[in-house]
């Protein structure tokens, strides 16, 4: 805690060239006689603060003394502020940290790297929710981010289905993931995954958690993730497509993972360059859907209720458009040159 505030005094004094006593300790939020303490250290460490007496007078670093963060490339110093995008720490209620850890970082930045933060506002905008989405963070995101920060047990209450169910859990982290944020937790000796959206009441214990330092909360998420969709996809379907209809089909299946797979498991094209898939999907009905946005690109071999329906679908299709005014028109064209 020390060695933060002292590093935070050098930066002050770095970015204000002079400061009395008293305006130090109301910024580091400490009493004058720590601030007269931290400066004797910061001395004796060889930093070289120094007090000018008189009414103008205060602490100051000598010769233009800066502490930098010596080895960072241009790339490097520009990655530091995308990280530091606004949107999803200001959802978790830290905006004004990540604010004040970007000024502390751009003091200690030399002087050719100051414009990191303008070249890469400039450049980077990060919009999470999707569209047709509310753009407002959770209700209770915040108060559970806190816990989080701070391994406190929490009780939680939350919507499942038509009834409340309420849970005392260890809150290990929060995942953003297609501008839905989910709490991972643990129950016991379990894990769970929550939802934030649902939640609707936290009570944060007094009481921490010992943390388990091995839990790796990007290899769970990625399990989970991918155990979810394998157990949603249980139908399958066999298809014939072309390859535009190969290329697009990726913009259309739930689990692009899963696409991979039954592409590499494909036999090699057919004289006409159609290739024949067997792909997971979550229901005749859903493959229905998605199916019928490749056109003529796609040809359903299996399940022969699916077949049907995509058929049918077509012959309404090629209805609709057999008396097409401007096809008429078209061919019409002709006879009425050689007239």
């Amino acid at each position: 805690m020390r060695a933060s505030r002292l590093i935070s005094l050098v930066l002050l004094l770095q970015a204000r060239e002079t400061m009395t006593a008293a305006e130090l300790a109301r910024e580091l939020e400490v009493s004058e006689r720590t601030v007269y303490r931290d400066v004797l250290a910061l001395s004796a460490a060889g930093v070289p603060v120094y007090a000018d007496r008189g009414r103008a007078g205060g602490y100051r670093l000598l010769g233009g003394y800066r502490t930098r963060l010596t080895g960072l490339t241009r790339d490097e110093a520009e990655a530091l502020f995308l990280a530091g995008l606004p949107g999803p720490a200001g959802d978790m209620g830290l905006a004004d940290a990540v604010a004040a850890a970007e000024l502390k970082v751009l003091a200690a930045l030399p002087p050719s790297l100051r414009d990191a933060p303008a070249r890469t506002g400039q450049r980077f905008h990060l919009d999470v929710p999707g569209w047709f989405r509310e753009a407002g963070p959770p209700p209770w995101l915040a108060e559970l981010a806190r816990a989080v920060w701070r391994d406190r047990l929490v009780e939680l209450r939350y919507r499942r289905g038509d009834r409340e169910v309420t849970r005392t859990l260890a809150p290990y982290g929060l995942v953003l993931k297609n501008a839905v944020w989910y709490l991972v937790g643990r129950v016991g000796d379990g894990w769970r995954t929550y939802r934030v959206d649902r939640v609707v009441g936290v009570a944060v214990s007094g009481e921490s958690f010992d943390r388990d330092e091995g839990f790796d909360l990007g290899a769970y998420w990625r399990e989970q993730a991918e155990a979810f969709l394998r157990d949603l996809l249980r139908a399958e379907v066999t298809v014939r497509l072309s390859p535009a209809g190969l290329r697009a089909l990726r913009h259309l299946v739930d689990a692009p993972f899963l696409h991979a797979e039954a592409v590499a498991a494909a036999g090699p094209p057919d004289e006409q360059g159609r290739v024949v898939l067997r792909l997971p999907v979550e229901s005749v009905e859903v493959a229905y859907a998605q199916l019928l946005a490749l056109g003529p690109e796609v040809e359903v071999l299996d399940p022969p209720e699916l077949r049907a329906r995509c058929a049918a679908a077509a012959r309404r299709a090629a209805a609709l458009y057999a008396d097409d005014p401007d096809d008429a028109e078209g061919a019409a064209a002709p006879d009425a040159g050689q007239r």
